[in-house]
Formats: structure tokens, sequence, C-alpha cells
């Protein structure tokens, strides 16, 4: 059974307005919601960004390095290194952290080696096998005009792929040997419920960022009380104007507010006026409301105060610094086992594209994802991982090797 192409475009005209929320918070665009009615009216026109989701996600991000793959049967990491594979995951697992999915849309270039592009969760959705995490079929937008306007779209069968192209009556048949939908899901934190994800950006943390810039609107509200002080005076003399019977102060409030100097009279009983001051209000409430919502955000995205810039302590250790991430860790680690899937399935059918030939998914089952370290440990750190080693591998010969070395260093020999 088969959706069709429309269906598939009313599906992502549903999701891509959550997508572009979650941009907008990540790029520092979002709008921010004044909810009171005590913020003076030249005040209200003012914006702020706080950089808090991007931090979330590039925090994350930044620790997600795809390192190609082990038993690599059908030649895949080739493939990759040919079409960028550094941007490439890059961009795949950036996007998918943002939108819940990215999407990699596989091609086939003018010389018919197969090129792998990244779509974002905006711009792409389908129907998924939660079996084999692929697609039974699938819809993406290749290309939008000047306006934003599809002007090329992409609807993925399996063994062809459809191109539509505004302004003409047919579409342009691809026929391929995959035989699943050149369209392949990078999923962050899939479940039953929901298995193309959820976004790195979550409710929780979009609501924290609205409450933190109310929170800086008003800071700049009383930073202005606060740097002047208002001021009254007591005693001044009053003038009766003859025509109206009005009574009027004797006092220039514009030119006192530039003066650095004022002076007054003794009335005509000879008392003079007398100058006061209103107690200025302080700033740490405005300031310590921002700390406890910034550890409400650490909380929520396992983070800690210090990456949202907050200093609690003298700079730490590499084990002090993992401890403190473990919920980072954790999640970082999850990441990686969808993320690889997605990657190895793009792979798989980008050799069969470039085979021209249909393989098995099982053919590939032993083909295994590897990745940089989540923490790349210092220098204080491989002289106790040196130690481990050898102590492994005078129990067990040959248990380590380079590849695991790899996997637990970050450092790659000199003989590659």
């Amino acid at each position: 059974m088969t959706y069709g192409i429309e269906y598939l475009r009313g599906l992502l005209s549903v999701k891509a307005d959550r997508v572009r929320l979650r941009y907008q918070y990540y790029e520092m665009k979002q709008a921010m919601h004044k909810v009171s009615a005590l913020i003076p009216q030249e005040f209200r026109s003012l914006t702020y960004s706080l950089g808090w989701c991007g931090k979330a996600v590039d925090t994350l991000s930044d620790r997600i390095v795809f390192d190609g793959f082990v038993g690599d049967f059908g030649n895949l990491n080739q493939i990759y290194k040919l079409n960028n594979a550094d941007v490439l995951h890059g961009s795949a697992v950036l996007s998918a952290l943002i939108s819940s999915c990215s999407f990699l849309y596989i091609g086939e270039r003018a010389d018919g080696y197969p090129k792998i592009e990244c779509i974002d969760g905006g711009n792409a959705t389908g129907i998924i096998d939660t079996t084999t995490n692929m697609l039974t079929e699938g819809y993406a937008i290749l290309h939008r005009d000047e306006y934003g306007e599809p002007d090329l779209e992409a609807y993925f069968l399996p063994y062809r792929t459809e191109y539509y192209r505004r302004g003409e009556d047919k579409p342009q048949i691809y026929q391929h040997k995959a035989p699943y939908p050149l369209l392949v899901p990078v999923i962050f934190r899939p479940d039953a419920h929901r298995p193309f994800g959820h976004s790195r950006i979550s409710r929780a943390c979009m609501d924290i960022v609205q409450s933190a810039l109310r929170t800086m609107l008003r800071t700049e509200v009383g930073a202005e009380f606060y740097s002047v002080p208002q001021k009254y005076i007591l005693g001044l003399a009053t003038e009766e104007d003859e025509e109206t019977g009005e009574v009027k102060v004797n006092f220039d409030s514009k030119k006192a507010t530039l003066s650095s100097f004022l002076y007054f009279t003794k009335d005509e009983d000879g008392d003079k006026p007398t100058l006061g001051q209103f107690q200025t209000g302080s700033m740490a409430p405005f300031i310590d409301q921002m700390r406890e919502l910034a550890s409400l955000f650490a909380a929520e995205t396992g983070m800690t105060l210090d990456d949202l810039g907050f200093t609690t302590e003298n700079p730490s250790s590499e084990e002090a610094i993992k401890a403190s991430h473990e919920n980072l860790r954790l999640t970082a680690r999850r990441a990686q086992q969808t993320f690889g899937t997605g990657f190895l399935n793009a792979g798989y059918l980008a050799a069969c594209v470039r085979d021209r030939f249909e393989y098995k998914r099982y053919a590939f089952a032993d083909v295994q994802p590897a990745w940089m370290p989540i923490f790349e440990p210092d220098a204080a750190a491989l002289g106790v991982l040196g130690d481990a080693i050898l102590k492994i591998n005078q129990a067990v010969p040959d248990f380590l090797g380079e590849r695991n070395i790899r996997a637990l260093t970050g450092l790659r020999s000199d003989a590659e």
C-alpha cells in the first residue's frame, strides 16, 4: 500500500512549522512573548537574543563525530569520502538534533557515481518501516525559489524516484536497483510512539528561554531606574496664576535633569526646600532569577552552569568534566546508535546505486559504525589509559587493537 505524494505533501506541511520554530530558537530569531502590562511603552519594542538552545545543540553535536565503518563490506567509506563526509555527517547530526530527524537523499551524478545530500526535517518526510528504520515511501523538497516556494520535488519509492519540477506536467523518472526509497532518515531519540524521534530543543527548553528573555527585559527596565535614581524636593515655592487661579511649582524638571548644579532660594517664610532621593532597587534579584533559569535549562539538557556562562569553580580535570556531564555522555552514546543506523542504511542504498545491483540488507549486518570518543582524554588521562591497555593486552593478548585504542583515545596511528 502506498499513500501517494499528495498525502506526504500534507504530512510535511503539518510538521514543517514545528521544525521552523526549532530553527528559530537555534538561530536566536525567536520572538519574545511579552506578558507584563507594567513594562513602559518605550521598552516594548526591544528585542533580545539568547543562545542557550543553540548551545545545547552544538554541545552535543560537536561530541558526536563519525569515524567510518568497521568491517566495511561494500566499501561504504569510499562512498562517503567522495561525498564530502566530514561536512555531510556533521550536517546530518546537527539537523537531526534540531528537527528530531534529518534525511540523507541518494541520487546519481553525471558520471554514474552515487551522490548523498542532507535534507532537514522541514523539507522531507515519509512512511517509516520501524523494523529497518528505512522508508517505504518518501517525499522531499529538493529546491525552493527565492520566495520559499517549492520548484523541485521528489517522490521516493522502491526501485524508482519521481522528480516533479514546477511548470512541467509529467515527472522525470529515475530507475535504480535499490529495494528501498533513496531517502533515509537519521533520527534522534526515536521511540514506539514517535518513530521519527524528538528534538533536542524540547518544549521545556523553549519555555525556559522565553522566561529568560523576559527577565532580560525586566533587567533593562530596572537598570534605567538603577542608573538614574528618582529624587524628590519638599518645600518648593509655588505661584498662583492670576487668570486661572492654578497653583504652579516654580521648578523646571528638564533643566534639573540635565544640570549638575541646582540653586534654590528660601521662600517668603524663610524656609528652604528639602532634597531627597528614593532608595534604588537592587539588580541582584534579576541576576538570581537568570541563574535559576540557567540551572533549569542545564538540568533539562544535561549541561552545566559553566556551559551557559555562569562560572562555578576553577577549571576541572578531564575526569571531573566527564562526571559533571554524565547525562550528556549518555545522551550522546544513545544518539550514536541511531545515527549510525541511518548512516549505514544510506551507505547500503548508495552501494546498490553504485554497483547497479540489488544487495540484501543482511549482507551489511556485520558492518559497524565507529565513532570518535565523546570526551577526548587529556595528557594525564592518556597515561592512565596506556597503563590500562597494556595490562589488558597482557592478560588477553591483542584484545585491544588499533581500532579500539582509537575509539578510547581519539589518536590516529602514523601508519594509516
